[in-house]
């Protein structure tokens, strides 16, 4: 996944682009570049790193004018370089381009134009692109029709931003790779991967689907398919505040959205509860709307593949037949759906590629799909029957944090109102758990308050490896725990039912090997014969429970969390991992919001 920012206006077009630019780091982070033109010909300015060190890098007297692009890499094709970061051009420097995704058939193009001349510098994918645009500018075309019939020659996953010499317009498409327009009027007219690149500029919106083609002018966007017939795009509104996108007084992203979570989770209930009734709303879901479905699949990745373990396991508990499948695995070993078959996709984004592929592959088979996102327009959003917003609001680092425990409480409504129209009544938790629900922001603000995660850190910081362990809806909540602590402390982590623990990783435990427990008031007293035996061979153990639990009498340490139906206390727990997880990684100095070799949204398979 990269990041792209195009801009085009009547001013100058390098602040908003370093704007941009800033605002979309979490897509990649190891290069990025801006190139600029005014008339008298293309500048560009790029190298390896972040985007702080191309500002400080950059001669700004150099990149004046009104038209640019500009890129932040997450490596595919080459390592990260200054050669190898994007804008790339063409050899007579005529043509820029940056570009998300992967050129499946760059190698034979690259053969093709070498035959012909052409001489490349970098090792990317995306160098091809500039040099098919020269090829038909050479040939006689003018810069549209070599965009065209350049992008027709091209396989595999892309969004395309292109600048021409002496032209006061972007030339954009996008296929497989997610690529919005913004729509400004005094700040010109943007080109961006994500929403948070121009937020702060427009809030008029207008995504791309596979296949579109924008021609982007200061005063005009005109949307075509790739052989130049009108198409129409309607443009959206983006609820989001320009706020949101940014720190804040927080050090960093992931803090801040950690935090967020009350407002977040009070966002994404809100109008969907009835608690006097015990019924849930569900604006696009009204009762009976489920009634034909007799299966579910999950299909997800990463932390959004716990929320869909842990909607699954809420479900199964209720009488539902579901099962869930990593996204990317599902194209090979996918079950057989029908049309009475519903297919729950999970993703943040609503653009993660394995996801996507998912999605075709089920919709193929026949069966329903779901989307449960938190990005409304995204291409699983438009690409599903069904879409289910978590309302989240935007998510910046790279670590998942506020969107998880949204996507697990948006699952655990869904699943009242899939139980009610499938098995003929609501029987997912217990009888205050729509309450609970409703009363779980502030159970969020009361550990938030609470600094023992932050003591524990330091207490274990020195640890071999920690492991992670819960049974049920504990579960998922042990790999989302395990997965935070080993992607932003670079720290060995796992997570396990905690049954499997006897079953062979009992045989790496040792007194460096601190055991953190989870408690969600089923089946206790088997997770805590489990954190027993863990103890028992030396391993310190932490309790995450309520006050007064008995885990807490053989416990070295111990998290609270509010006593609540046990539907919701994993989720509790999550919170206490999310800050233990945080501050190890504070106290270790590692990039918390960039952690190595990560993106926030995998876009390429």
């Amino acid at each position: 996944m990269c990041g792209i920012i195009g801009r085009v206006g009547t001013d100058q077009a390098l602040e908003s682009l370093l704007t941009g630019l800033e605002n979309l780091e979490y897509r990649g982070y190891d290069s990025a570049g801006i190139a600029v033109q005014n008339g008298a010909g293309i500048k560009i300015q790029k190298r390896s790193g972040n985007v702080s060190e191309l500002k400080q890098s950059l001669d700004s007297s150099l990149l004046t004018g009104e038209v640019g692009i500009g890129h932040t890499r997450w490596s595919t094709h080459g390592p990260p370089t200054d050669e190898n970061a994007h804008p790339h051009t063409d050899s007579t420097e005529d043509v820029a381009v940056v570009h998300n995704g992967i050129i499946e058939n760059y190698s034979e193009l690259k053969t093709d134009l070498r035959a012909d001349g052409h001489e490349f510098t970098s090792d990317t994918d995306t160098e091809v692109i500039p040099h098919l645009i020269q090829r038909y500018l050479d040939r006689g075309m003018d810069s549209e029709a070599a965009f065209r019939r350049s992008v027709d020659d091209l396989e595999g996953s892309y969004a395309l931003a292109v600048m021409v010499s002496d032209e006061h317009v972007l030339y954009a498409a996008r296929q497989g790779s997610p690529l919005v327009v913004g729509l400004g009027e005094d700040d010109g007219v943007f080109l961006a991967s994500d929403v948070p690149a121009f937020l702060e500029y427009t809030d008029t919106v207008v995504y791309l689907e596979d296949g579109d083609v924008a021609i982007v002018r200061p005063e005009s966007v005109e949307f075509t398919d790739l052989e130049g017939r009108p198409i129409e795009r309607t443009p959206e509104t983006i609820q989001w505040d320009p706020e949101a996108a940014g720190k804040g007084e927080y050090d960093h992203f992931m803090l801040k959205e950690i935090y967020e979570q009350p407002t977040s989770l009070a966002q994404a209930v809100e109008g969907r509860i009835d608690v006097e009734r015990d019924d849930v709303y569900l604006e696009s879901f009204p009762p009976g709307t489920f009634e034909d479905i007799n299966r579910i699949q999950f299909v997800a990745c990463g932390t959004s593949y716990h929320a869909a373990l842990y909607g699954s396991i809420a479900m199964n508990g209720a009488g539902l037949q579901t099962s869930v499948h990593l996204a990317n695995e599902y194209s090979v070993c996918a079950p057989p759906v029908d049309e009475r078959t519903l297919v729950i996709a999970v993703t943040q984004s609503g653009e993660t590629a394995d996801t996507l592929g998912a999605m075709r592959r089920a919709a193929a088979g026949g069966a329903r799909i779901l989307t449960v996102t938190n990005v409304i327009g995204s291409t699983a959003a438009r690409n599903a029957d069904d879409v289910l917003l978590i309302r989240a609001g935007p998510e910046i680092g790279v670590a998942a944090t506020k969107t998880f425990s949204a996507q697990a409480v948006m699952l655990l409504l869904l699943a009242r109102r899939l139980t009610d129209d499938i098995v003929g009544e609501a029987v997912v938790g217990g009888d205050s758990m729509l309450a609970d629900i409703r009363g779980i922001p502030e159970k969020f603000e009361a550990i938030l308050e609470d600094g023992t995660a932050k003591t524990l850190a330091d207490r274990y910081l020195e640890s071999q490896s920690f492991f992670f362990i819960g049974r049920g809806l504990g579960y998922p909540v042990a790999l989302e725990g395990a997965l935070k602590f080993k992607e932003i402390t670079y720290e060995h982590a796992e997570g396990f039912a905690s049954g499997e623990l006897k079953h062979g990783p009992l045989a790496l435990v040792t007194p460096e090997t601190p055991v953190f427990a989870i408690f969600t008031g089923q089946e206790d007293e088997k997770v805590l014969a489990n954190a027993e035996e863990a103890h028992t061979r030396g391993a310190p153990v932490i309790a995450i429970c309520p006050d007064g639990h008995p885990a807490t009498d053989i416990a070295d340490g111990h998290l609270e969390i509010p006593d609540v139906d046990s539907s919701l206390a994993g989720l509790l727990a999550n919170v206490q991992l999310q800050l233990l997880s945080y501050h190890a990684a504070d106290r270790l100095g590692r990039p918390i919001d960039k952690p190595r070799n990560l993106a926030k949204s995998v876009t390429v398979e």
